[in-house]
């Protein structure tokens, strides 16, 4: 994948500030269900089934506003979405989508020769059950450090093959803070983590990696461009 590949943004303005309480799902889900032609945006095969790839479409709600943001197919998708003036059921309420505001970028994802620095604006689920049995038998932070960075490693990884990259070189992924968060995926009680790490990666803003992307966990910034 050496060619630069396009990543468009779809960013949301409805008639009023968002509650809360409104969910990634729920913005998942209100709009999926206005496309239920469009597999892409809920990741359903024709058969009903789950399609597990990475998703090309991922949803995400940061600091109270909406963005869809889709990679290679999924941009085109998004590019061509009429939501203006398309209502939205959101947790217990109607919203009016009065305009919305598209950001084309060329983007690529490869390994780099320099280290790169990046944030989570949302919680990043990088453990499964068994790795979370794992992490919380490791005793000091050190240990539980090295695990999440394997666990990093294999998520960057995992999400290259996904998008048709394969990875030239070893990666080497460095956690420079990182704390606990709870959160919840389908009403399960969930561990996140907030912070920062490096890896000589790229990796494009507002993708997301680890768990569930498409419902807007694993979300990722760059440091140097966090507003």
């Amino acid at each position: 994948m050496n060619d630069k590949i396009r990543l468009c943004i779809l960013k949301l303005k409805f008639d009023r500030l968002l509650d809360r309480k409104v969910k990634t799902k729920d913005l998942r889900g209100a709009v999926s269900n206005l496309y239920p032609e469009e597999r892409l945006l809920h990741q359903h095969r024709e058969d009903g089934k789950i399609d597990y790839h990475h998703p090309l479409v991922q949803y995400k709600i940061i600091n109270g506003e909406c963005l869809l943001v889709g990679f290679k197919n999924g941009a085109e998708l998004l590019a061509n979405l009429e939501l203006a003036t398309k209502t939205l059921f959101l947790g217990y309420e109607y919203y009016t989508i009065l305009n919305t505001e598209l950001e084309f970028h060329h983007i690529s994802i490869k390994t780099t020769e320099t280290v790169q620095s990046y944030s989570f604006l949302t919680p990043w689920l990088a453990l499964n059950e068994k790795n979370y049995q794992k992490y919380k038998m490791l005793g000091g932070w050190g240990k539980k450090k090295d695990l999440l960075e394997k666990i990093l490693i294999g998520n960057i990884i995992s999400m290259s093959k996904s998008l048709g990259y394969t990875v030239p070189a070893p990666i080497e992924a460095h956690i420079n803070n990182l704390k606990e968060v709870k959160t919840s995926l389908k009403g399960t009680p969930m561990l996140g983590f907030l912070g920062n790490f490096s890896v000589n990666f790229e990796i494009p803003d507002y993708w997301g990696i680890g768990k569930s992307v498409s419902r807007g966990f694993g979300t990722v910034k760059r440091v140097n461009s966090v507003q």
